[in-house]
Parts: structure tokens; sequence; C-alpha cells
């Protein structure tokens, strides 16, 4: 796991240059840095050593036992490497190194642009190739490693695993991107492939690209897809593939020269997870928070669980002070803003976590791909409502959306069988009409959420409800929230996250699995439940699913971290953006009982806390 920079052009002082923008990544890769210059390409690397601890496997990295015209880095892990290198000896290639990293140099050599159809794991990488005088490079599957680009106004293209090193390029101009913060609002993540920062470019996951230096042409393109495929597999046997498939994945995820832990939670996912790979160490954390009607705490189940299996638990409880006074740097380090609460107990569970050890797994992704989530169920009600013809559902849906609020109003839209009007993924902070009403004249011309959507339902048409749901986010959702902030929160303390449910193989199987067997009258995500009796206790399997809960609500509530919110709130630069006498009234009414805001408020805060780190307190 590592973290890599790099930039076209001949600027004066280029290695100063490209030493600062690597420096900007050094939580990446403490371990080792290195870099690469020539006459047009410029490439830096600083290295967490995970494969192959020696200087051989340092990057970038060269053919040099060819012909050196190639040069890679690569930030993530290729898990079938060992395969892919065999393949590539036979094929008379000479490797020079253990490590994982030197098959994409030769696999593009004998493949070129195919190699990614040919790849399995988590990685963004990027070959300088110097004969064809071309950039080529690709993003994973689910987007669990990052990729981002920007072109200079005098047509140099910059590349990097993180935004921030862009801050260091004397090409680079900074300022917000004003389209950015109106869809924001709904979703609560940077939404597609414009970023906050603008004219500064994500690489879609599951996308390879190619860059001609000569003509400063950047073609982009998708390599993979998930394929929803049904196939009636009697239930048995399809419970124990599954199992299967599972137990493979989390082999593979293991290989690794430096021990290995686990997160763990009190739910299925990370449990399941645990249970199979049998670490010697989990880690977790929770709030303490008393007096309240819930306790934001399930590292007594964590504990419990490990205890039964024998791992050492290691665990943390958080406070509120120590959460506020971290959440500047959890904002610098997730680069944009993402108002997911959950980054706060994941910025402390990565730093206890590296105390220990430097790689962890953790149970990401089985929510998307077996059916988790609330959204996907239906309650007895709506099952019977949907007996009703699709056609009158979806005219009683259409009308509704057009009347004021009333009682039945949510039910009747999400009984249509068309998840197109109304699901945008597993968040929806502010309706578009807040968010316009809340945001100044110059941030509210931006794309509609269901204009975001489209293209992907567009791509499953045809498909069944659950699937376009699922489909939805694992395209939107899930590299945009979930994966950004793991990669994120797990980078700033250069502790390598690793997903085994997010894997080319799991998903292949997992999109053949009968909806049926996924969410029922029974349970959500019921096939995954069934298949970890195998390791774990019944009462885990059948626990309901609780997720990461954050005490905003109540913290918001209290005088101390109310003012804090306020500072920003009523800061000059707020009013750039906001009404601030709206925010003001949503941060009153909150803290008075007379209302829920909490999301709300946290959605704005979280903004506002990374333009001051990014444009204020950053020059």
């Amino acid at each position: 796991m590592c973290g890599f920079v790099g930039f076209s052009g001949r600027l004066e002082d280029r290695k100063e240059i490209l030493g600062r923008m690597t420096d900007r990544i050094i939580h990446r890769g403490p371990d080792m840095a290195g870099d690469y210059l020539d006459d047009d390409i410029a490439i830096g690397f600083r290295r967490l050593s995970i494969i192959d601890l020696s200087s051989a496997g340092a990057q970038p990295m060269t053919n040099t036992l060819e012909d050196s015209s190639v040069v890679v880095v690569c930030n993530g892990e290729i898990f079938n490497f060992k395969e892919m290198r065999a393949e590539l000896i036979e094929k008379g290639h000479k490797f020079a190194s253990e490590a994982d990293t030197e098959v994409l140099l030769h696999g593009y050599e004998e493949y070129g642009e195919t190699l990614t159809d040919r790849l399995r794991g988590m990685f963004a990488f990027v070959i300088w190739d110097k004969k064809q005088r071309r950039l080529f490079g690709a993003r994973d599957f689910f987007g669990i490693k990052p990729f981002y680009y920007y072109k200079t106004a005098d047509g140099a293209l910059l590349f990097a695993s993180e935004i921030k090193c862009f801050l260091d390029h004397p090409g680079f101009v900074k300022r917000v991107n004003e389209k950015a913060l109106l869809p924001y609002m709904t979703f609560q993540y940077p939404v597609g492939e414009e970023t906050f920062f603008k004219d500064v470019y994500v690489l879609p996951h599951a996308h390879r690209f190619s860059y001609d230096i000569d003509g400063g042409e950047m073609k982009i393109e998708r390599y993979w897809d998930v394929n929803f495929n049904e196939k009636h597999i009697p239930f048995e046997e399809c419970r124990d593939m599954l199992d299967e498939t599972v137990r493979e994945s989390v082999k593979a995820h293991l290989n690794a020269d430096v021990p290995v832990g686990s997160f763990l939670s009190g739910g299925i996912d990370s449990s399941y997870i645990t249970a199979t790979m049998m670490p010697d160490k989990t880690f977790s954390v929770g709030f303490d928070v008393s007096g309240t009607d819930t306790t934001f705490n399930e590292t007594d189940y964590a504990a419990e669980l490990s205890g039964i299996l024998g791992i050492e638990n290691y665990r943390k409880m958080l406070t509120a002070d120590e959460c506020f006074e971290a959440f500047p740097d959890i904002i610098y380090h997730m680069d944009e803003p993402q108002s997911n609460p959950s980054c706060v107990p994941l910025w402390f569970l990565a730093k206890l976590a590296r105390e220990q050890l430097t790689v962890a797994l953790s149970g990401e992704g089985a929510d998307e791909i077996y059916a988790g989530y609330e959204w996907y169920d239906e309650t007895p009600m709506m099952r019977k409502y949907k007996k009703l013809p699709g056609g009158l559902r979806l005219a009683l849906a259409r009308a509704a959306k057009k009347l004021p609020y009333f009682k039945g109003h949510d039910f009747i839209i999400r009984s249509s069988g068309h998840p197109e009007e109304y699901f945008i993924g597993q968040a929806y902070v502010y309706s578009p009409k807040e968010a316009k009403a809340m945001l100044t004249e110059g941030y509210r011309n931006a794309p509609s959420p269901q204009e975001i959507t489209a293209p992907f339902y567009a791509r499953v048409k045809g498909k069944s409800e659950l699937e376009k749901k699922q489909y939805l986010d694992i395209n939107l959702w899930m590299p945009g929230d979930i994966l950004l902030k793991a990669d994120r929160m797990s980078m700033a303390h250069s502790l390598e996250l690793r997903v085994p449910f997010l894997d080319k193989k799991v998903m292949e199987f997992a999109q053949t699995i009968p909806h049926e067997y996924k969410i029922n009258e029974i349970n959500t995500k019921y096939i995954l439940r069934e298949a970890s009796k195998k390791v774990l206790p019944r009462e885990w399997v059948e626990r309901k699913k609780k997720g990461f809960p954050v005490p905003i609500r109540y913290w918001l509530r209290e005088d101390k971290y109310y003012n804090i919110v306020k500072g920003y709130f009523t800061a000059p630069y707020a009013a750039e953006f906001f009404d601030t006498s709206a925010l003001m009234k949503l941060l009153d009414e909150h803290k008075a009982g007379k209302a829920n805001n909490g999301r709300k408020i946290w959605t704005a805060f979280t903004f506002l806390t990374w333009y001051k780190r990014y444009f204020i307190d950053i020059k």
C-alpha cells in the first residue's frame, strides 16, 4: 500500500517540486521514497512495505532486466500476482523482485491495455511507456484505491493518489468547484468524476486510461462491470458456494510479509471475515454516551466474539472532545467534504490498529453485494401493496411526488417498483429543494440527483428492483462514500486496509445469486447470514444491522459543541456559500430539541471545515 504522484512537462526545479508533492502523502508510505525523472515525465512514490520488504520491491519500478522502456507506480495489491508471474516467466519475461507490482510491468509488455482484464486485486497504477510516449493506467473494479488527475493551463498532466499533492505544483490553480456543493448536500459525498476542486477529476473505478504525451489526449474506457445474472441454484448449494468463495478471498487477502489483523464490530460482516481468517488481533471502537436512548457501542460484542474465538481484542471508547479536536485533520485527509459521521470512529479505529500492525481486513461491501441495507427491504404492508398492478402503483407514485407531504406519501413512492423515481442511494440528507434554498445563487447550478443517477439506471434497464438499487450503490455510494473514507482514514495512519468481500471473484459469483436468497421475509443479507453459521454463533448471525452510529445529534445539543459549529456557521466565509441565518435556524432548533437536524448540520459543518482547512489555513 502506497501513494504516487507525477506530472508531465519540463519545469525547472522538477525534482524539488516532485519531492514536495510526494512528501504531502508520506502518511501513505513512510517506509521508503523513490522517484523517476526523464525529459518528459516526473514520477514520485511513497512506499508502505507489505510484500517483498527489500529494496528490490521499491518504486517507481523499471523493467531493468529487459530494456528499461517501461516504468510503473502502483498503489494497492495484486492478489493473483503469483499466478501471473509464473505465466509471464513461462513466456520469457525476467523478474528482478518478488513484488506484486512487477507483474504490471511485464503484463503490460505482454498484453498491452488488456492487462487489466487479467488482474485481481485493489489497485491504482500508472505505467510510463517510453517507446510509445504515453501513460497508461487503471483503477480497480470497485474503487478501493484512488486516482486523480488535472491538466494545467500550459497542457501538463498532473496525477496522484490524493488531491492535496497538487497544491505543491506551480501549475495548479486551487478553486472551489461551484457545481459540487449542491449534489453533496443531498448525497453527503462528492458525486461523479468531478471533485470539489475545480478541474480536478477522479478516474472512475473499473476504468483504464491512456494519455498521449505529445498530443495531450486522455482516453478513458470502462474495462469491467457488474452483470447481475441470476442462476437458479438450490439454496444449500448456493450457501456453500458463497462460503467457499468468501474463504478463498480471505485467504488471498492474507498474502503479506507483515502481520495482518482485522477490524471487528458487533455486526455480521466483520465478524464473518474475522472468524474465517482467525487473526491474532482484532480492533474495535465505540462511544460511551450516558443518558441517551442508545449506547453507540458495539465493542462489548466485539470483545465477546474475540473471546469465543480465542483472539486478542483491542478497543477504545471515544469522547466528543477528541472527535471534534481531530475533525479538521480528518477532513484534511479526506481531501474533499464527505459528511458520513462514521469517518470519525474509522479515523480512531485505524490509528488503534496501526499501533499493533500494518495490514487489517474489514467487512466493507457485503451490504451492497448481498443486500443488507434497510432501503433494499420491504415491509409486510409494502409486499401486500405491491400486489396491485405495476402501472397503477407507478401512476400513484408520480402523482404523490407532486403533492404536499401527507401520511403514506413516502410509502406510495417507495412502493412504485421503479427505484429510478425515488432511490439515489443510501444517503439522502437535504432534498434538492431544501439544498437550493440553503445555498447562495452561485452554487445552485448543478445536476439534479435524478440526472446523476439516470446513466447508471440506464445500464441495468430491465433488471429487478433490488438489482437496480444494488447496482446504483455499487457505482455511486460505495466508491464515493464507503471506500473513499476507508482508504483515507486507514492511509492517514499508514495502515493498509483490505476488503475481501470486494473481490472480483466474490462479485462474479454474488451476481448470480437469486434475489430471494439475498433478501426475503426472514431477513436481509439472508444467504450470507446462513453461510456464516459455519463459523459464527447464531446470535451474531441473526442480529439486525446497526451500522457505525455516531452520537452527533446529542453532541450538537451540548453548549461546547454547539458553539464550535456556530463558529463555522457564522464565520465570514460561510456567507459565500450558505444562507447563514438558515444554517443557524437548523442549529438552534436542534439544540432546543424542536427537531433532529443532526445530519443536515453535520453536512454543512463538514463542508465549511474542509473549506477553512484548504482555502484559509493552507495558502
